[in-house]
């Protein structure tokens, strides 16, 4: 088993499904990582998907029908048993092969789309699992090398333009927008990728969360490549 996360307050490291979802976040800690170097092929999976549109969900059923060598047939059970893992535990897990996410570009001072890092947000106790089988995976960062968005002065004024319902409040506008769960990376800040087949479970903010929610984004696509996602 690899440790390339352990010495990060920001990670706490497991080794199976079962410690994933009951360890408690505590303190700095707002990731948790099931850190796995997996074996089996999962480019041979990747390339025999069919994408449709940007972004397709890929069901179990449809990973059964593929004809796969050895190492192929190791990276489908390996995605199925993950699938069913948080599944049991009542999870509604989607897989998807993604080859990019629409971008925000309705306004040039802010970005709200998944490639700005970012918090979830429920009104239910809940937390976000991720595992990048193949592509480029996802950043998370620390809380404290991150401003928020609406707090940064020039990107605040102009989101005060765009406020012109006199019956909402500021504040409520920018939560209505979902222009407060988006951040900007200080200037020395130093995001940590979540590497390839690692099963991630993040802090979401929500009203019985005791951490900090987990900042994370998307990432860039590697040109001329798709992603496969495990995200629920």
């Amino acid at each position: 088993m690899y440790h390339q996360f352990s010495d990060n307050k920001q990670v706490k490291t497991v080794s199976s499904f079962s410690e994933l979802i009951t360890t408690n976040f505590q303190g700095e800690a707002n990731a948790i990582c099931w850190e796995r170097n997996l074996d089996g092929d999962f480019f041979e999976i990747v390339s025999q998907l069919e994408l449709k549109d940007n972004i397709t969900e890929i069901t179990i059923d449809d990973l059964q029908q593929l004809n796969l060598s050895e190492k192929g047939n190791l990276a489908r059970k390996i995605i199925i048993n993950d699938m069913n893992y948080l599944t049991d535990f009542g999870a509604m897990p989607s897989l998807n092969l993604l080859k990019k996410y629409e971008r925000d570009d309705e306004f040039d001072f802010i970005s709200t789309d998944v490639y700005s890092f970012h918090v979830d947000r429920s009104s239910i106790s809940t937390d976000t699992y991720l595992c990048t089988y193949y592509g480029a995976a996802s950043d998370i960062i620390p809380n404290n090398e991150v401003e928020q968005k609406i707090l940064i002065p020039e990107i605040r004024t102009e989101l005060k333009k765009l406020h012109h319902d006199a019956n909402e409040d500021f504040e409520s506008f920018l939560k209505d927008n979902f222009f407060d769960l988006h951040y900007q990376p200080k200037p020395d800040a130093q995001p940590l990728n979540l590497g390839l087949g690692n099963l991630w479970r993040l802090a979401v903010d929500h009203p019985n969360q005791n951490v900090l929610p987990c900042v994370h984004r998307a990432p860039k696509e590697n040109d001329n490549e798709y992603r496969l996602l495990l995200i629920c």
